[in-house]
């Protein structure tokens, strides 16, 4: 397992109750490993609520967030008011974005479903988290417009070196996640050259997208520092180098649990 000794590690987005596994197990590891806290986001309405239960539980761990995940678009309308109450007492907005790969919801209900993701982020002057698959135009057109600066949370992030360079000039956050490691990941790998060290974030987006050498297993916190090796490696610096960039930036932008 790769650590370091400096600033520790934050994971930036972890599904913590998207899982059967017991969390404090996997609490206890990520800490083992150096990870500091992490951020457990939601995706809908019963995993927003879940996930505020779990970081009041852990108040030293945890911080959340609230939000609908563009698969689940069509809800909104049922569910968009209790998602922004719940909003307004987190420490971010969302999952929340576009996603035109599968495309369980219809887009121009997705584009809609987003926009009000980030107006609530921008009347709460809170952090938005966006999830973006096969829609990098239409994501950077709403974020260009809505002008949130690194409050937009780019959410594993796999553009390659044209979309990172237009997303960095927009002074948004980037969050990178196990894609960054697989042998399949040269273009975010080359992309990610792009990415200002003092503008990103690392995750593991548990239990989903499990970085190498543990690809057959379900993800956890505790392989975040691995993800932190592969950014070492792209932009030429030591692992705490990498870890005290993205661990500020996920101080400067989630707050985190109080000293």
């Amino acid at each position: 397992m790769t650590e370091t000794h400096g600033a520790g590690w934050v994971d930036s987005h972890c599904h913590l109750f998207i899982t059967d596994r017991d969390p404090q197990p996997l609490m206890e590891r990520a800490v083992a490993a150096g990870v500091r806290w992490m951020m457990v986001p939601g995706v809908d309405l019963e995993t927003s609520r879940a996930a505020r239960s779990l970081a009041a539980q852990h108040p030293d761990r945890l911080v959340w967030s609230a939000g609908l995940h563009p698969h689940d678009a069509d809800a909104w309308r049922a569910t968009g008011a209790d998602i922004s109450a719940l909003a307004a007492d987190a420490a971010a907005v969302g999952e929340c974005g576009l996603d035109y790969y599968r495309n369980l919801a219809p887009r121009d209900v997705q584009r809609e479903v987003f926009r009000a993701h980030l107006e609530l982020a921008s009347a709460l002057h809170k952090p938005v988290i966006i999830h973006c698959r096969d829609a990098f135009s239409d994501v950077y057109e709403h974020l260009e417009y809505a002008e949130l600066g690194e409050q937009a949370v780019l959410h594993c992030w796999t553009g390659g070196t044209r979309w990172t360079k237009r997303f960095a000039d927009l002074g948004v956050t980037f969050s990178y996640a196990g894609p960054v490691t697989f042998e399949t990941g040269e273009t975010v790998r080359i992309g990610a050259r792009h990415a200002p060290p003092a503008q990103t974030m690392v995750e593991t987006d548990t239990p989903y997208l499990t970085p190498p050498p543990h690809r057959q297993e379900p993800n956890e916190p505790a392989y975040v520092p691995l993800i932190g090796a592969a950014l070492a490696e792209v932009w030429g610096l030591t692992i705490d180098d990498v870890a005290a960039h993205t661990t500020a930036t996920a101080h400067r932008i989630f707050g985190g649990p109080p000293p």
